[in-house]
């Protein structure tokens, strides 16, 4: 039976952590073993990690970021396959099994699977992420820029050998975060992808209800345009480097440019919403016309949403925003 890690990199979230490890300990596919990567907690976290004894490894080491602990864990990795789970989200029993299942059955760099969003406290929201599917090729389509449709962190499967061609990650500076960007795009240069069907874990969502553009809980809206353009320049030199890969110069991303469209017109007056949209809105239209992950009903019904920034009426343009940022917005909409 081929060996898999599932792989917590923690940073003072005891909160959560105990229920991160539980779950990883509870996979039915009995060649799992669980690591634990402290990054320096402070917390309480390191006895939470002790009172597991031997049935889980523990690496505890100086704060240096999550590049920094996925630069660790994956150099101390001796499994073929990994899996990395944040330390506040959850796989449920059989995500293993499910995953290996499509490694026993191709040579896949990556499986991926979809995750159910919880909230603050764990409870489930009803929408999961992400909502479309890459093709198994999309390697083709990141050479020319695209990102493709991925899970966070936790939804992620890897060929360890596939990661060792991307990792390690430059960590230093304003690189501390942001590792699993250079995991999940990195390792499509390397092979294949794999998409499961079905939710296999849980996501936690902090602080982002439904009245809210905010969604992804590692930054701010407004300065995640910034740091993906600067880890796309890593990514490049990385491929560049190590793959002898030349990808462009910029990238092509719906979720990079809807954090820049949300920024610029959600609760701004109806003038700036029409001048950002005449003058400024290129790249966010082209990444939904042009988006070859897409069917052709999704792009109508995201510009028509789009087109409602436009109108006098603000909470009517706010609440289009909002539906296009959330996607717990959307499942309040259908729950009523």
């Amino acid at each position: 039976m081929k060996q898999v890690t599932i792989a917590i990199c923690n940073y003072n979230y005891e909160r959560y952590l105990a229920a991160a490890i539980d779950s990883a300990l509870a996979q039915d596919y009995p060649a799992t073993t669980v690591m634990v990567v402290d990054d320096g907690s402070t917390d309480g976290s390191r006895a939470i990690i002790g009172s597991y004894g031997d049935r889980v490894l523990s690496l505890c080491k100086k704060n240096g970021g999550q590049v920094s602990a996925y630069n660790h864990a994956i150099a101390s990795l001796t499994t073929e396959y990994v899996i990395f789970l944040d330390s506040d989200d959850v796989l449920y029993p059989s995500a293993v099994t499910e995953v290996m299942r499509f490694f026993d059955s191709g040579e896949w760099a990556k499986v991926q699977f979809r995750l159910d969003v919880m909230d603050n406290q764990g409870a489930l929201t009803g929408a999961y992420v992400p909502n479309s599917e890459p093709p198994h090729d999309c390697g083709r389509l990141l050479r020319r820029g695209w990102l493709y449709p991925s899970p966070p962190a936790s939804g992620n499967a890897y060929r360890v050998s596939a990661l060792k061609q991307i990792f390690p990650v430059p960590e230093e500076g304003v690189n501390r975060y942001g590792a699993d960007f250079y995991a999940i795009y990195g390792v499509a240069l390397a092979g294949r992808i794999a998409t499961v069907s079905k939710s296999l874990g849980g996501y936690r969502v902090h602080n982002a209800g439904s009245e809210t553009v905010s969604f992804a809980n590692s930054e701010q809206l407004t300065k995640a345009p910034r740091a993906f353009n600067m880890r796309w320049a890593i990514l490049r030199n990385i491929a560049k480097v190590r793959l002898d890969i030349e990808l462009p110069a910029t990238f092509l991303d719906f979720s990079h440019e809807k954090a820049t469209f949300c920024s610029s017109v959600y609760r701004a007056t109806l003038f700036t919403r029409w001048h950002w949209m005449l003058r400024n809105s290129r790249g966010y239209l082209h990444t939904i016309i042009a988006n070859p992950f897409w069917s052709l009903k999704k792009k109508l019904g995201t510009l028509a949403l789009s087109s409602l920034c436009l109108v006098p009426y603000s909470p009517l343009s706010d609440f289009a925003v909002r539906y296009i940022a959330n996607p717990l917005a959307r499942r309040r909409v259908a729950g009523r």
